[in-house]
Protein backbone atom coordinates (compact mmCIF):
# COMPACT_ATOMS: atom_id res chain seq x y z
CA UNK A 1 0.00 0.00 0.00
CA UNK A 2 0.51 3.70 -0.76
CA UNK A 3 -0.10 6.16 2.14
CA UNK A 4 -0.76 10.15 1.40
CA UNK A 5 -0.99 12.26 4.01
CA UNK A 6 -2.57 15.74 3.61
CA UNK A 7 -1.41 17.27 6.70
CA UNK A 8 1.62 15.95 9.03
CA UNK A 9 0.94 17.28 11.98
CA UNK A 10 1.31 15.03 15.64
CA UNK A 11 -1.60 12.44 15.13
CA UNK A 12 -0.11 11.41 11.61
CA UNK A 13 3.68 11.60 12.83
CA UNK A 14 2.63 9.26 15.24
CA UNK A 15 0.75 7.13 13.30
CA UNK A 16 4.13 6.84 10.61
CA UNK A 17 6.01 5.81 13.19
CA UNK A 18 4.00 3.06 14.26
CA UNK A 19 2.55 2.11 11.34
CA UNK A 20 4.98 3.13 8.42
CA UNK A 21 6.26 -0.09 8.10
CA UNK A 22 2.58 -1.32 6.88
CA UNK A 23 3.23 0.76 3.28
CA UNK A 24 5.53 0.46 0.41
CA UNK A 25 5.67 4.45 0.09
CA UNK A 26 4.67 7.60 2.45
CA UNK A 27 4.40 10.91 1.35
CA UNK A 28 2.30 13.88 2.33
CA UNK A 29 2.07 17.80 3.01
CA UNK A 30 3.41 20.10 5.28
CA UNK A 31 3.28 23.87 5.48
CA UNK A 32 7.64 24.18 5.95
CA UNK A 33 9.36 21.23 4.22
CA UNK A 34 12.49 22.36 5.74
CA UNK A 35 10.88 21.46 9.36
CA UNK A 36 11.19 17.71 8.38
CA UNK A 37 12.47 16.64 12.17
CA UNK A 38 11.77 13.02 12.02
CA UNK A 39 10.48 12.76 8.48
CA UNK A 40 13.21 11.12 6.94
CA UNK A 41 11.76 8.34 5.66
CA UNK A 42 8.59 10.20 3.78
CA UNK A 43 8.90 11.94 1.08
CA UNK A 44 7.68 15.72 1.64
CA UNK A 45 5.44 18.41 -0.71
CA UNK A 46 4.61 21.94 0.41
CA UNK A 47 1.34 22.71 0.90
CA UNK A 48 0.39 26.78 2.18
CA UNK A 49 -3.26 25.69 3.07
CA UNK A 50 -4.87 27.15 -0.31
CA UNK A 51 -4.09 25.01 -3.76
CA UNK A 52 -2.46 21.95 -4.19
CA UNK A 53 0.09 22.12 -6.96
CA UNK A 54 0.09 19.28 -10.38
CA UNK A 55 2.40 17.30 -8.21
CA UNK A 56 1.18 16.53 -5.02
CA UNK A 57 -2.45 15.57 -6.74
CA UNK A 58 -0.26 13.43 -8.84
CA UNK A 59 1.25 12.03 -5.72
CA UNK A 60 -2.21 11.61 -4.34
CA UNK A 61 -3.59 9.92 -7.05
CA UNK A 62 -0.91 7.08 -6.86
CA UNK A 63 -1.68 6.47 -3.27
CA UNK A 64 -3.59 3.70 -2.05
CA UNK A 65 -5.16 5.14 1.11
CA UNK A 66 -5.22 8.91 1.98
CA UNK A 67 -4.97 10.27 5.25
CA UNK A 68 -6.31 13.82 6.11
CA UNK A 69 -5.60 15.67 8.83
CA UNK A 70 -5.16 19.22 8.07
CA UNK A 71 -7.75 21.70 9.71
CA UNK A 72 -10.84 23.36 7.28
CA UNK A 73 -10.29 27.26 7.01
CA UNK A 74 -13.26 29.94 6.62
CA UNK A 75 -14.15 28.59 3.54
CA UNK A 76 -14.16 24.74 4.02
CA UNK A 77 -11.38 22.39 3.18
CA UNK A 78 -8.51 23.46 1.36
CA UNK A 79 -8.45 20.44 -0.72
CA UNK A 80 -11.30 18.31 -1.00
CA UNK A 81 -12.48 20.27 -4.22
CA UNK A 82 -9.64 19.52 -6.11
CA UNK A 83 -9.41 16.16 -5.44
CA UNK A 84 -13.01 14.90 -5.85
CA UNK A 85 -12.34 13.77 -9.33
CA UNK A 86 -9.26 12.10 -8.29
CA UNK A 87 -11.28 10.14 -4.81
CA UNK A 88 -13.88 9.60 -6.77
CA UNK A 89 -12.18 8.26 -9.68
CA UNK A 90 -10.11 5.87 -7.70
CA UNK A 91 -10.71 2.98 -4.98
CA UNK A 92 -8.22 4.55 -2.43
CA UNK A 93 -8.93 4.59 1.28
CA UNK A 94 -9.42 8.09 2.41
CA UNK A 95 -9.47 8.76 6.04
CA UNK A 96 -10.48 11.92 7.46
CA UNK A 97 -9.56 13.36 11.01
CA UNK A 98 -12.46 15.46 12.80
CA UNK A 99 -13.08 16.04 16.38
CA UNK A 100 -15.60 15.16 19.09
CA UNK A 101 -16.34 19.00 19.26
CA UNK A 102 -18.88 18.73 16.46
CA UNK A 103 -21.52 17.24 18.87
CA UNK A 104 -21.59 20.44 20.73
CA UNK A 105 -23.00 20.98 24.49
CA UNK A 106 -25.22 17.90 26.07
CA UNK A 107 -24.65 19.44 30.05
CA UNK A 108 -22.61 16.27 30.49
CA UNK A 109 -24.72 13.84 28.73
CA UNK A 110 -23.50 11.04 27.00
CA UNK A 111 -23.75 11.18 23.48
CA UNK A 112 -22.83 8.72 20.74
CA UNK A 113 -22.16 8.73 16.71
CA UNK A 114 -26.30 8.26 16.09
CA UNK A 115 -26.26 11.71 18.36
CA UNK A 116 -27.26 14.82 15.89
CA UNK A 117 -24.23 16.96 15.97
CA UNK A 118 -25.08 20.94 17.10
CA UNK A 119 -21.78 22.35 15.89
CA UNK A 120 -21.64 25.77 18.18
CA UNK A 121 -18.63 27.70 16.63
CA UNK A 122 -17.23 28.08 13.23
CA UNK A 123 -14.37 25.91 13.39
CA UNK A 124 -16.79 23.01 14.20
CA UNK A 125 -19.22 24.09 11.74
CA UNK A 126 -16.29 24.05 9.15
CA UNK A 127 -15.34 20.64 10.62
CA UNK A 128 -18.80 18.80 9.73
CA UNK A 129 -18.77 20.10 6.31
CA UNK A 130 -15.19 19.26 5.95
CA UNK A 131 -16.46 15.96 6.97
CA UNK A 132 -20.08 16.23 4.62
CA UNK A 133 -17.70 16.66 1.97
CA UNK A 134 -15.42 13.97 2.13
CA UNK A 135 -17.99 11.68 2.36
CA UNK A 136 -19.56 13.08 -0.58
CA UNK A 137 -16.65 12.86 -2.74
CA UNK A 138 -16.00 8.99 -1.62
CA UNK A 139 -19.77 8.20 -1.93
CA UNK A 140 -19.89 7.17 1.56
CA UNK A 141 -16.86 5.18 1.64
CA UNK A 142 -15.15 7.39 3.63
CA UNK A 143 -13.83 7.03 7.01
CA UNK A 144 -14.70 9.73 9.78
CA UNK A 145 -12.48 9.39 13.21
CA UNK A 146 -13.93 11.87 15.30
CA UNK A 147 -10.91 12.78 17.49
CA UNK A 148 -10.60 13.50 21.32
CA UNK A 149 -8.39 15.72 23.18
CA UNK A 150 -4.81 14.29 22.07
CA UNK A 151 -2.20 13.83 24.23
CA UNK A 152 0.92 11.93 24.60
CA UNK A 153 4.58 12.40 24.35
CA UNK A 154 5.49 15.50 24.04
CA UNK A 155 1.93 16.99 24.93
CA UNK A 156 0.56 16.10 27.97
CA UNK A 157 -0.14 17.30 31.59
CA UNK A 158 2.98 16.41 32.74
CA UNK A 159 5.31 18.65 30.82
CA UNK A 160 2.53 21.72 31.78
CA UNK A 161 3.20 20.88 35.36
CA UNK A 162 6.99 20.88 35.11
CA UNK A 163 6.76 24.11 32.81
CA UNK A 164 4.82 25.48 35.35
CA UNK A 165 1.82 26.37 32.96
CA UNK A 166 -0.75 23.90 33.99
CA UNK A 167 -4.05 25.25 35.54
CA UNK A 168 -6.66 23.62 37.55
CA UNK A 169 -10.26 25.51 36.12
CA UNK A 170 -13.48 24.35 37.83
CA UNK A 171 -16.02 24.67 35.93
CA UNK A 172 -18.81 22.49 37.90
CA UNK A 173 -20.05 19.72 36.16
CA UNK A 174 -17.75 20.33 32.96
CA UNK A 175 -16.02 16.92 31.73
CA UNK A 176 -14.11 15.99 28.59
CA UNK A 177 -12.79 12.84 26.84
CA UNK A 178 -9.25 12.33 25.89
CA UNK A 179 -7.38 10.33 23.43
CA UNK A 180 -3.94 8.92 23.25
CA UNK A 181 -1.74 9.65 20.43
CA UNK A 182 -0.68 5.59 20.64
CA UNK A 183 -4.72 4.82 20.16
CA UNK A 184 -5.58 7.49 17.51
CA UNK A 185 -3.01 5.80 15.35
CA UNK A 186 -3.87 2.06 15.76
CA UNK A 187 -7.56 3.81 15.23
CA UNK A 188 -6.46 5.01 11.66
CA UNK A 189 -4.59 1.59 11.21
CA UNK A 190 -7.87 0.19 12.06
CA UNK A 191 -10.01 2.50 9.84
CA UNK A 192 -7.25 1.80 6.56
CA UNK A 193 -8.16 -2.15 7.26
CA UNK A 194 -11.61 -2.18 7.54
CA UNK A 195 -13.75 -2.67 4.16
CA UNK A 196 -16.32 0.39 4.86
CA UNK A 197 -17.00 3.45 5.60
CA UNK A 198 -18.45 5.27 8.13
CA UNK A 199 -18.09 7.66 11.34
CA UNK A 200 -16.11 6.42 15.00
CA UNK A 201 -15.84 8.44 17.69
CA UNK A 202 -11.66 7.43 18.67
CA UNK A 203 -11.99 8.70 23.05
CA UNK A 204 -10.87 7.16 25.97
CA UNK A 205 -13.41 5.04 28.59
CA UNK A 206 -13.32 7.67 31.02
CA UNK A 207 -14.33 11.43 30.26
CA UNK A 208 -13.62 13.56 33.52
CA UNK A 209 -13.32 16.87 34.69
CA UNK A 210 -9.83 18.45 33.35
CA UNK A 211 -9.01 19.71 36.86
CA UNK A 212 -8.78 16.02 37.60
CA UNK A 213 -6.35 15.40 35.00
CA UNK A 214 -3.84 17.76 36.40
CA UNK A 215 -3.96 16.62 39.78
CA UNK A 216 -3.08 13.29 39.06
CA UNK A 217 -0.65 14.44 37.50
CA UNK A 218 0.63 16.12 40.07
CA UNK A 219 0.63 13.16 42.32
CA UNK A 220 2.54 10.94 40.09
CA UNK A 221 5.07 13.46 39.78
CA UNK A 222 5.31 13.99 43.70
CA UNK A 223 4.36 18.16 43.51
CA UNK A 224 1.42 20.67 44.64
CA UNK A 225 -1.02 20.69 42.06
CA UNK A 226 -1.78 24.26 41.22
CA UNK A 227 -4.83 26.21 43.01
CA UNK A 228 -8.26 25.98 42.10
CA UNK A 229 -9.41 28.62 39.66
CA UNK A 230 -13.14 29.27 39.67
CA UNK A 231 -14.24 29.66 35.39
CA UNK A 232 -16.18 32.17 35.83
CA UNK A 233 -13.55 34.87 37.31
CA UNK A 234 -10.62 32.68 35.79
CA UNK A 235 -8.43 34.90 32.94
CA UNK A 236 -8.55 32.94 29.74
CA UNK A 237 -8.37 33.58 25.68
CA UNK A 238 -11.20 33.60 23.91
CA UNK A 239 -10.44 30.32 22.27
CA UNK A 240 -9.50 29.19 25.41
CA UNK A 241 -12.86 30.06 26.84
CA UNK A 242 -14.55 28.83 23.91
CA UNK A 243 -13.52 24.84 24.71
CA UNK A 244 -15.55 24.72 28.41
CA UNK A 245 -18.72 25.88 26.20
CA UNK A 246 -19.26 22.13 25.54
CA UNK A 247 -19.54 19.39 28.14
CA UNK A 248 -20.62 15.82 26.96
CA UNK A 249 -19.71 11.91 27.60
CA UNK A 250 -18.64 10.79 24.24
CA UNK A 251 -19.16 7.00 23.49
CA UNK A 252 -16.56 5.00 22.15
CA UNK A 253 -18.84 1.50 21.84
CA UNK A 254 -19.13 1.74 17.70
CA UNK A 255 -14.97 2.03 17.75
CA UNK A 256 -14.36 -1.12 19.88
CA UNK A 257 -17.14 -3.04 17.90
CA UNK A 258 -16.87 -2.22 14.68
CA UNK A 259 -12.94 -1.73 14.02
CA UNK A 260 -12.12 -3.71 16.60
CA UNK A 261 -9.51 -1.09 18.75
CA UNK A 262 -8.70 -1.86 22.06
CA UNK A 263 -7.53 0.61 23.48
CA UNK A 264 -4.03 0.84 24.85
CA UNK A 265 -4.92 3.74 27.32
CA UNK A 266 -8.88 3.53 27.93
CA UNK A 267 -8.17 6.29 30.75
CA UNK A 268 -5.90 9.44 31.29
CA UNK A 269 -4.47 7.94 34.20
CA UNK A 270 -3.19 4.62 32.05
CA UNK A 271 -2.12 7.23 29.68
CA UNK A 272 -0.28 8.97 32.32
CA UNK A 273 0.98 5.82 34.04
CA UNK A 274 3.01 5.30 30.54
CA UNK A 275 3.94 8.80 29.87
CA UNK A 276 5.47 9.44 33.50
CA UNK A 277 7.35 5.86 33.04
CA UNK A 278 9.00 6.73 29.80
CA UNK A 279 10.31 9.88 31.39
CA UNK A 280 8.14 12.66 30.34
CA UNK A 281 7.74 15.51 32.95
CA UNK A 282 11.10 14.39 34.62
Amino acid sequence: MRLFILGIGYSARHFVRRFGGAFSHLAGTVRNPGQRDDLTNIEVQAFSGSDLDRTTVERISDADVLLISIPPGRSGDPTVTGLADVVAAGRRKVVYLSTIGVYGDHGGGWVDESTPPQAMFERTRMRLAAEQAWTEATGGAAAILRLAGIYGPGRNALLTLRAGTARRIIKPGQVFNRIHVDDIASAIMAAVRHPNGGTWNVCDDEPAPPQDVIAYAAQLMGVAPPPEEAFATAEMSAMARSFYASSARVSNAKLKRELGVTLAHPTYRHGLDALWRAGEGR
